[in-house]
């Protein structure tokens, strides 16, 4: 292998002379012996003329067709996302219809918020819905029958979510359709919905147009001659943001579910765009088989699927209820775009594109035909184990194939590359030693290399966070490719142009060149036998990046042992790698779509700089890790250094002077920094009841990194003499946290106002204290208030919490350690009764649990104190404020 080598990465050379030629073709058939270092002996050079009459491959002409060739992948992944949204439908006769589901769309979110409690969610909502239904069910055909159900139901669960809490509710509401043939169904397919919004947002894509979308498929399946083998259930569920508690109450207790072997749940984490498939499962992989033989517009990524199930993303959806509580499979799909506008008040139907809810129509639509019209409906079961690789292809066509066939590709794949390398080291058999030692140092520097490059841009990372200039690719997102893209790429070049001049200073450039690309590709098969071990399925990334340079140096080992190969050569090298750095681009540019926007919403406590610094450079490393060689190529790799740096100079000195502002109030695409504002009245009362302590103040929460350092210059008083302390007696620093989310977002500040007094305060009671076996002692609480209140409970020194009436009877505690209980319900719910049971020492003067409440007024006329609105009134443009009242009472018992 070794021998042939030389001529497959020879460099360009000037001249074209017959004595050359005769010298080529001498060297084929009588190669000379060579000494370290890959040269002859006798001082020449293998593979090419003494190195000082080498002309290598210019660095121009070098960088110049590498810039190009990313650029084109770049405009390729563009295309075929908006090409993602263009595909028209199908004709056929009975098409999904946008501009119908548009209407419903509109209708909805005209309804304004509609926050579980209020009216306009279990009143006007509801209403409207079953108008809507009532009509679909009139115009159907008598091949069907349609259902109605109204559920309001009632029960709690524990959930590991944001560290772990516990969920009641009681008297939401859930909207029911049933669509079956006319003789009845005994199975049946489950689409979820949920027609809730988050307070302060109309919730068009979160996730109104889902439930429109819904909604014309119940109308166009109605209307169909052909009745369906199989029931759909169409679950327009009243209380998803509220943690997913309606789907609970739905799987746990209807009727309905029963029959349910399978789901699709539509959901949002962002505005409009292509909804991807994130999550299947768990295991049953005919699923993945039905959505790649119906959709018509498929984009589904396993990737995804791992990332989301990691946690690192902090989001959850009802996929997780009907999978932990249901044990029942499905497939979640999402809206993407533009997630920067998620859950604000500019997620409005306007924004929505009519393709992309003609595009998610026409999937949803035909893989709920084909779930309902199949024979593994019925037995499920049969087809439920085993786990899929799937991944769409551009968005044209899905491949998918299961995880165990994935498994063996993947070994075989590696073993084929350790074949090659290993051939590779025993060519000539009496050098094994010698050419091992070299692969391992370039194997070993190439991984320095990367940790160098890694440990480089996070400690520019840190420098940008902490100067106060954090997010400033926020609005700009080319800025953060011209920071750390462009200074991961040149510290790159700089370890492996040092290593060349000092390193292999009198070393063939060829040889280099092959032993770096067969380093990479040692790497790369190393990850992917470790991944693969692993069982993780986004291990196909891996055999992509093994399976294609390895075939491509097979074949440019074959064609290019001739004279002039050396352009040939770069261009049949960048043919041959145009599969996995196409996907990779695609994936890439997809995974930015959806993280960027999260960054700006993931808390006080992680630097958003360094993640996506981090990722940067993983990609960088990605992509440039079958280029390395060609540093050891090109004659100079100067000019290329010099403009990266001066790039990523010009833009640090940019970014430190402010001049990127991370905020945007352009109404066209606006991304808003998120202030939470909660005007508090705080009481904690001692063992006896009296009220030790009381104050009142607008408590603000900046929901990113920046806190409020772009605040407060329109807002002065808002600063860090303000910062909130924490009251460590107290659960949750005695804080009036609406979700157990304090480990996140620890900044935060305290401005005095004056105190509120709400309409309808909170009514909390022990109703009663019994003496329990083994030194337990059971409280009995009666708490009644607002549709959404939060509890915490803290056991003092020696006492523990044992159980409880809620969830599961088993406390889950929270990070921490306190207890923290979300409660929510809808219209005319009666007082809330529950019991906790604690162990307790003997002597408890101090008491033995301290227990407060929350109350959040998220709707109505003790939602906005009048010190509220005026403040909301002197944010910035720029600003997304929502802010509500809320009261909170510690009791020590």
């Amino acid at each position: 292998m070794e021998r042939s080598a030389g001529p497959a990465w020879r460099r360009l050379r000037g001249g074209g002379h017959r004595d050359r030629d005769r010298d080529r073709d001498r060297d084929r058939r009588h190669p000379p012996a060579r000494d370290e270092g890959g040269r002859e002996a006798g001082g020449r050079q293998a593979g090419g003329p003494r190195r000082r009459r080498a002309l290598a491959l210019p660095e121009a002409r070098g960088a110049a067709a590498v810039l190009l060739y990313l650029l084109a992948l770049r405009a390729l992944v563009q295309l075929s996302h908006r090409q993602l949204l263009s595909q028209p439908s199908p004709a056929g006769p009975r098409r999904f219809s946008a501009p119908r589901a548009r209407g419903y769309l509109d209708n909805i979110t005209a309804i304004g918020p509609r926050t579980v409690g209020s009216p306009e969610n279990e009143v006007l909502a509801v209403n409207y819905l079953l108008e809507h239904i009532r009509a679909i069910e009139r115009e159907s055909t008598d091949a069907h029958k349609i259902s109605v159900d109204i559920q309001r139901p009632t029960g709690s669960f524990s959930i590991d979510f944001l560290g772990g809490f516990t969920s009641y509710y009681a008297n939401i509401t859930n909207v029911v359709v049933k669509l079956e043939p006319r003789n009845g169904a005994e199975h049946a397919v489950l689409s979820n919905c949920h027609f809730d919004s988050v307070p302060n947002s109309p919730g068009a894509s979160d996730d109104a147009v889902s439930c429109a979308v819904m909604l014309e498929i119940l109308s166009t399946l109605s209307k169909s001659s052909e009745p369906l083998q199989h029931a759909v259930i169409f679950l327009f569920n009243g209380a998803e943001e509220n943690i997913l508690q309606a789907s609970h109450g739905f799987i746990t207790q209807h009727e309905w579910a029963k029959s349910i072997r399978a789901f699709i749940n539509l959901e949002a984490a962002g505005v409009g765009g292509k909804e991807l498939v994130f999550q299947t499962g768990p295991e049953n992989p005919w699923l993945v088989q039905a959505y790649v033989v119906a959709a018509k517009h498929p984009f589904a990524s396993v990737v995804a699927q791992e990332i989301f199930q990691s946690g690192i993303i902090p989001a959850d959806t009802d996929f997780r209820i009907y999978r932990d509580f249901g044990n029942v499979p499905g497939i979640d799909l999402a809206f993407i775009e533009n997630g920067y506008i998620y859950h604000t008040e500019y997620d409005t139907s306007d924004r929505i594109l009519t393709d992309s809810i003609q595009r998610a129509g026409d999937n949803i639509l035909a893989v709920l035909k084909y779930l309902a019209t199949s024979d593994k409906l019925t037995k499920s079961f049969e087809y439920r184990h085993g786990n899929v690789v799937f991944f769409d292809v551009l968005g044209l066509f899905v491949l998918a194939y299961p995880a165990r066939v994935g498994t063996i590709m993947n070994y075989i794949t590696a073993a084929m590359a350790f074949l090659y390398l290993g051939k590779k080291v025993l060519q000539p058999k009496t050098r094994a030693i010698h050419n091992l030692k070299k692969i391992f140092t370039a194997f070993g520097l190439t991984l320095l290399s990367w940790v160098c490059t890694l440990v480089m841009v996070l400690l520019v990372a840190v420098f940008v966070s902490v100067i106060g200039r954090s997010l400033s690719w926020y609005t700009h997102f080319y800025v953060s490719v011209f920071l750390y893209g462009t200074a991961a790429a040149a510290k790159l070049i700089l370890v492996h142009r040092l290593a060349k001049k000092l390193f292999y200073k009198s070393m063939n450039e060829q040889y280099l060149g092959d032993i770096f690309f067969d380093a990479s590709l040692m790497i790369w098969s190393v990850a992917l036998v470790v991944i693969t071990q692993r069982g993780i399925c986004s291990a196909f990334i891996c055999t992509l990046w093994v399976a294609f340079p390895l075939l491509t140096k097979l074949i440019i080992h074959k064609e290019f042992s001739q004279k002039g190969a050396t352009m040939k050569f770069v261009m049949m090298y960048m043919l041959g790698m145009f599969v996995p750095y196409l996907y990779m681009m695609y994936l890439t540019w997809t995974v930015f779509e959806m993280f960027t926007p999260i960054m700006g919403r993931s808390g006080s406590e992680i630097p958003p700089d360094v993640v996506l610094a981090g990722f940067i450079v993983v990609i960088t490393i990605i992509l440039s890790s079958y280029f390395i060689n060609f540093i050891y190529l090109v004659k100079s790799t100067k000019a290329t250094l010099i403009t990266l740096t001066a790039v990523f100079v010009v833009t640090l000195i940019l970014v430190c002077s402010g001049i990127f502002f991370p905020y945007s109030s352009n109404a066209a695409n606006p991304k808003p920094k998120r202030v939470f504002l909660q005007h508090t009245s705080r009481r904690f009362h001692d063992l006896v009841g009296n009220v030790v302590k009381s104050d009142s103040g607008i408590w603000i929460n900046g929901f990113d990194y920046n806190g409020i350092s772009h605040i407060t210059p329109h807002v002065p008083e808002i600063n860090d003499t303000i910062r909130t302390p924490c009251e460590e007696q107290a659960p949750f620093c005695g804080l009036p946290w609406i979700l157990p989310v304090h480990f996140m977002f620890r900044k935060n500040w305290y401005l005095p106002a004056p105190e509120i007094v709400p309409r309808s305060p909170i009514q909390f009671r022990v109703l009663s204290k019994e003496l329990m076996p083994r030194n337990s002692v059971r409280l009995s609480f009666e708490l009644s208030g607002p549709s959404h209140m939060s509890l915490y409970l803290r056991p003092h020194e020696g006492s523990a919490l044992s159980t409880w009436s809620l969830g599961d009877g088993v406390p889950v505690a929270s990070i921490g350690g306190d207890y923290f209980v979300f409660y929510s319900h809808g219209l005319k719910a009666t007082p809330w009764h529950f019991w906790i049971e604690l162990t307790a020492p003997e002597k408890h003067s101090d008491g033995i649990v301290s227990v407060a409440v929350a109350a959040h007024y998220f709707f109505g006329e003790d939602q906005k104190s009048p010190q509220l609105s005026a403040l909301r009134e002197r944010f910035p443009d720029w600003a997304f404020s929502p802010g509500w009242s809320c009261t909170y009472d510690l009791f020590v018992l």
